[in-house]
């Protein structure tokens, strides 16, 4: 059976191969670790038997009970942020006005460890997954530390990450690696019109080539219509063009679009916007101070800003940039706005 995203069937049947039992598996974000890391512990724990039988075979019950998430003999460790995403439930017991947690909690860890030392269900493997390990903090990490060492027998421990360096050395040492590339253009372009998604270039160029992002992009209501129109919207001063987008998707576009402009004004090509869509007349030491400034205020994006007001001056700060756009009164610091 083919993994979900076709890119990541080479890299699956490598993994198979493979027998350490803890997998480091990174790659850039939006090419699939979560995705890629659940269809291998589909695999691990298929009972399909037979030679030449292709794991995981979607069709015993150890396959069915992994498509909806009741497998006995696998465990994700996974953000609260994150469960919604991706289609888990919510644990029991947390406060529902409560914000979601970006962290895996040292208790999660503790009791996951617990589970990997009870007797098999199924008799095949244990599988825990933990998805992105760069969600657990230091203390958390360390506790992890004496398992990656020495795993009970037959439970293999799959981490993703976007980057294996943000994660503490001594979690690296213990781990194989295992890279996932990017798809080919061609591939993701393929992918992405298989989901109904219209014009798919323009959105995967937004997303740097990640596809799983320019669905993301798709899913939140950014068609390349959209896409393409917003730095001349911008330039306008049409804040509704963004009013309701999350801060750090806001950010995260601003930042895009101030590298393309950059891009053109060096005397080079755009990223991830169309060229035709840019205005030009931005001038370069403008461009270089809103990246700084916009740069400053993404590392603070969980700050509890007033997110109206922020994207407002955000808008107003784009339309200064060219000329004969004068700076309105939101014109100061960004740091300083929205609180």
């Amino acid at each position: 059976m083919s993994a979900p995203l076709p890119w990541l069937n080479g890299p699956l049947q490598q993994a198979l191969r493979q027998r350490s039992h803890a997998l480091l598996i990174h790659g850039p974000a939006g090419v699939g670790q979560y995705e890629f890391g659940f269809e291998l512990a589909r695999a691990l724990l298929c009972e399909a038997t037979g030679e030449g039988v292709q794991r995981p075979c979607g069709r015993c019950t150890a396959c069915h009970l992994m498509d909806t998430h009741g497998h006995p003999d696998f465990r994700l460790l996974l953000p609260e942020a994150l469960r919604e995403p991706l289609g888990w439930p919510d644990e029991e017991g947390r406060k529902k006005d409560a914000k979601p947690s970006k962290w895996i909690r040292i208790e999660e860890v503790r009791q996951a460890i617990d589970w990997t030392h009870q007797s098999l269900s199924r008799g095949v493997a244990k599988v825990l997954l933990i998805h992105p390990a760069t969600a657990m903090q230091e203390a958390s990490a360390n506790a992890l530390l004496k398992t990656l060492e020495e795993p009970a027998p037959q439970v293999r421990l799959l981490l993703t990450t976007t980057d294996p360096e943000l994660l503490l050395p001594t979690i690296r040492s213990r781990c194989q690696r295992l890279a996932l590339p990017l798809p080919t253009r061609e591939a993701a372009l393929a992918w992405l019109q298989e989901r109904g998604i219209a014009q798919p270039a323009v959105l995967l160029d937004a997303a740097g080539g990640r596809p799983l992002e320019a669905q993301a992009l798709a899913s939140e209501g950014i068609d390349a219509d959209s896409w393409s129109a917003l730095p001349q919207r911008l330039r306008q001063g049409d804040a509704g063009a963004v009013a309701q987008w999350p801060l750090p998707r806001l950010l995260e576009t601003l930042l895009k679009l101030c590298h393309d402009l950059m891009a053109v004004a060096a005397g080079g090509a755009p990223r991830y916007f169309p060229a035709e869509a840019l205005p030009p007349g931005a001038a370069l030491p403008a461009l270089a101070a809103w990246s700084r400034e916009l740069t400053q205020l993404s590392r603070h994006d969980e700050h509890p800003w007033n997110a109206p007001l922020l994207a407002e001056s955000l808008v107003a700060q784009a339309a200064a940039l060219w000329p004969g756009k004068p700076a309105s009164a939101g014109r100061g610091r960004l740091t300083t706005l929205g609180r």
